[in-house]
């Protein structure tokens, strides 16, 4: 547990704090003066000054944040005197976030999330690489996944076994990945139970990966003709799992497949997050959107089924995809014109740079603050979604 939580902090702690470092170099860089750059969240444990910017580190260690000289709340700004009788010098009103013009502060805003996709684009470079430029993906839909070789192989897996069933008497375990009958490969649901039932009081082998020792065992048994009712002439129920083996072979593949993998996961989520929608509406149920969603509860649970991996090869490799699709993911959605969010500020340059002229600083704050609220309201949700999911 201690493990999963280090891990955990390590990996969110890193993707804010990245996400935060684009804004301040860029700030940095454009001259914008930055008052604080804080790992963690407030109250504060200490501060450093170095310069004008003081480094804090702070009691809740997840992420961190940028102080910018001139930023409130609408990203408008203004700047706080702190008496009545100290005066503004103008070369400081020009250092201020505010002051400066609109493809400038839109910069800064977007520097975060460029900063994640180049980290996700470096994660998964590693990922490939290690991978031997080969990885797989469970398909839930006819998706076809662009700038990389494409095969598509079909799993077989017991997921229960009847008791004095013919299966449970030729030991084959629960969890077991059919692979042939009778020496012919077995494709998919459909054609196994054929299959079964074709051979109904005749002896046939079945071939399977035992799911503790991953090897290959052949076992013989004879299906029942007459079996009880719901079981089955084996005894067994089954799932079959499709899956995308992505294997970049070319040159050109290789070079790009950094960029190439997080671009196809992106577009490939927001196609299965638009089926679960429409399955939503149409059942006129939350539950398959929630099922697809997870928040930070979720992303423990999944550290802690990684860390419990053996190999340690495959270990790595779990923590870096999960990494990387954290950061792609959390480039993505902030990049959306949601109040609160990155994408929600640039919106509001954005209108300013069209129109040529500033939105209410009163209004802006506001769609900010009530964007906020309705994030962490969802976040809240998604919580105790994952709570009773993962730990009831």
């Amino acid at each position: 547990m201690i493990v999963t939580a280090l891990i955990f902090l390590i990996i969110l702690s890193a993707l804010v704090l990245i996400h935060e470092l684009g804004h301040f170099l860029v700030a940095k860089r454009l001259n914008i003066k930055v008052e604080e750059f804080g790992f963690g969240l407030p109250p504060r444990i200490v501060g450093i000054k170095r310069g004008e910017t003081l480094y804090s580190i702070n009691w809740l260690p997840i992420g961190g944040f940028v102080k910018l000289y001139g930023e409130d709340d609408a990203g408008s700004g203004s700047v706080k005197l702190k008496n009545k009788s100290e005066k503004l010098k103008i070369k400081d009103t020009n250092r201020a976030f505010f002051a400066r013009s609109v493809w400038q502060r839109a910069a800064v805003v977007v520097a975060g999330v460029v900063m994640n996709t180049v980290l996700a684009v470096i994660i998964f470079y590693a990922f490939i690489f290690l991978s031997g430029f080969r990885t797989e993906l469970p398909l839930l839909s006819d998706h076809h996944f662009f700038g990389v070789n494409q095969t598509v192989k079909t799993d077989i897996t017991i997921d229960a076994v009847e008791k004095k069933s013919p299966a449970a008497l030729a030991g084959i375990p629960q969890g077991a990945q059919v692979t042939q009958i009778n020496d012919q490969k077995v494709l998919d649901v459909d054609a196994f139970t054929t299959q079964i039932k074709k051979s109904a009081g005749k002896e046939i082998s079945i071939s399977y990966i035992d799911p503790n020792s991953k090897k290959n065992v052949v076992k013989t048994l004879i299906p029942r003709v007459n079996p009880p009712k719901g079981q089955g002439a084996l005894g067994v129920s089954l799932f079959g799992l499709r899956t995308a083996v992505l294997t970049y072979q070319t040159p050109l593949q290789k070079i790009f497949s950094g960029v190439i993998h997080p671009a196809n996961l992106l577009v490939y989520n927001f196609e299965i997050m638009g089926q679960l929608v429409k399955a939503a509406v149409k059942e006129h149920n939350a539950a398959p959107l929630s099922e697809g969603v997870s928040g930070p509860v979720g992303i423990f649970s999944i550290v802690g089924t990684i860390v419990q991996i053996p190999d340690m090869k495959e270990r790595v490799l779990q923590l870096l995809n999960l990494a990387g699709i954290l950061s792609i993911s959390l480039a993505f959605f902030n990049i959306l014109p949601i109040p609160a969010l990155d994408g929600g500020r640039f919106f509001f340059i954005l209108i300013e740079g069209i129109f040529g002229k500033k939105i209410n600083p009163k209004y802006e704050a506001l769609a900010h603050t009530i964007g906020m609220a309705v994030l962490l309201t969802l976040i809240l949700l998604v919580t105790f979604k994952d709570i009773f999911q993962f730990i009831l």
